[in-house]
C-alpha cells in the first residue's frame, strides 16, 4: 500500500513536469495536443470527418504553420509574441473517446460470433 502511494506520488510529478516540457514544445510551433494524434487510427479518422469544419480548417493551419515554421527553424513567439494558445484544448477527443467506447462495445456484444 506505502509502495503504491510512493509510486503514484512520483508518477504525478513526472506526468506535471512532462505536460509543462510538451506544452512548451508544441507552443513554439502553436500547436494543440490533439494536432499529434495520427490521422490513420480508425477511431480519428471517424471523429475528424464528423468534427465542423471550422475545426478541421484550423487544425489544417496549425499543422501547416507548424511545418513552415519548423523549416524556417523558427519559432511561433518570433511571428506574434503577444499570442496567447491553449495548448491542451480538446475540440475532439471526446468524440475519440465515444467512438472507442462504442467499438469496444461492439466487440463485446459481438464475441460470440467468434467462435
Amino acid at each position: 500500500m506505502a509502495l503504491r502511494m510512493v509510486y503514484d506520488k512520483a508518477m504525478g510529478f513526472v506526468a506535471k513536469q512532462y505536460t509543462a516540457v510538451l506544452g512548451n514544445q508544441l507552443s513554439q510551433y502553436g500547436l494543440r495536443y490533439e494536432d499529434l494524434l495520427i490521422e490513420e487510427e480508425a477511431p480519428v479518422k471517424e471523429a475528424l470527418s464528423l468534427a465542423s469544419p471550422d475545426v478541421l480548417t484550423a487544425r489544417t493551419r496549425r499543422l501547416k504553420r507548424a511545418i513552415d515554421l519548423s523549416y524556417k527553424r523558427k519559432s511561433l513567439q518570433d511571428y506574434a509574441p503577444d499570442m496567447q494558445l491553449d495548448t491542451f484544448k480538446t475540440e475532439i477527443m471526446s468524440d475519440i473517446q465515444k467512438i472507442k467506447a462504442r467499438d469496444q462495445e461492439y466487440a463485446q456484444l459481438n464475441a460470440h460470433n467468434k467462435m
